[in-house]
């Protein structure tokens, strides 16, 4: 299976409409999430447009650590970019959301809408930063393999990937502490979202959370070298990934 490598159409841009609003406006709606796994939520659009000291301490970390020409995928508003410009550092912003891409251009960024798998992104990256469940993009455990050839095309000689997850363990934990996990099932990390924004909504999209134990493994046979630089305060955790 060969992961996607479009970007979304304005009318299935539900992230990116309650971007645009909320730049526009300060103030947007409900940017609703469904899953056939978990029950519906909603995620803060206020929080998409964090600054430095507003974000968490993975991310900080991130951008402490990302050096040279970095390629921030799935840059969103650009919270992350603008960060790290104000660190001195050159970064491009890079999204399949139109809207959010149109939102960051105006605040001064040259973004590009683009999918990472994308053979017209093209260029050599010191920093490959994947930040806010970064991983998710891979979609699912199967394209894990194309994902590393990938960043091989993209990174330069002693390049780096940034990239946060977690491990969704924690959802199958009894209360002795022991974890229910089904080996037999698709990967546990797995999930299926959907977006609604106001009347948009957006198309069903797979989603990775990997642990690190499955992530270092899967490095390793493609060639490279995982290490987990920091782990957050529920199961999550920050990696640094680097050609052996």
């Amino acid at each position: 299976m060969t992961t996607d490598t479009t970007c979304l159409a304005p009318e299935k841009d539900p992230m990116g409409a309650a971007i645009r609003d909320y730049y526009s406006t300060g103030k947007a709606g409900r940017l609703r999430v469904f899953s056939s796994q978990f029950d519906e939520d909603e995620i803060p659009v206020a929080g998409l447009f964090r600054t430095y000291p507003e974000m968490p301490a993975l991310e900080q970390k991130a951008l402490q650590l990302a050096g040279g020409l970095i390629l921030d995928v799935g840059a969103g508003s650009g919270c992350h970019t603008l960060a790290l410009k104000e660190m001195g550092k050159d970064a491009l912003p890079a999204d399949i959301s139109p809207l959010a891409v149109e939102v960051m251009r105006a605040r001064g960024l040259d973004a590009r809408l683009v999918n990472l798998f994308d053979p017209r992104l093209a260029g050599q990256f010191d920093t490959v930063l994947m930040l806010m469940n970064g991983s998710g993009i891979i979609g699912r455990l199967e394209n894990i393999g194309g994902f590393f050839r990938r960043m091989k095309q993209l990174l330069a000689p002693g390049g780096c990937v940034l990239m946060d997850s977690s491990d969704l363990r924690y959802l199958f934990e009894d209360g002795d502490g022991s974890f229910a996990v089904d080996l037999a099932a698709d990967y546990y990390g797995q999930v299926d979202f959907r977006m609604q924004y106001k009347n948009v909504k957006g198309d069903p999209f797979d989603w990775l959370y990997i642990d690190f134990g499955t992530l270092s493994l899967y490095a390793s046979q493609y060639g490279f070298r995982a290490e987990k630089v920091q782990s957050g305060e529920h199961y999550d955790y920050l990696a640094r990934l680097t050609l052996r």
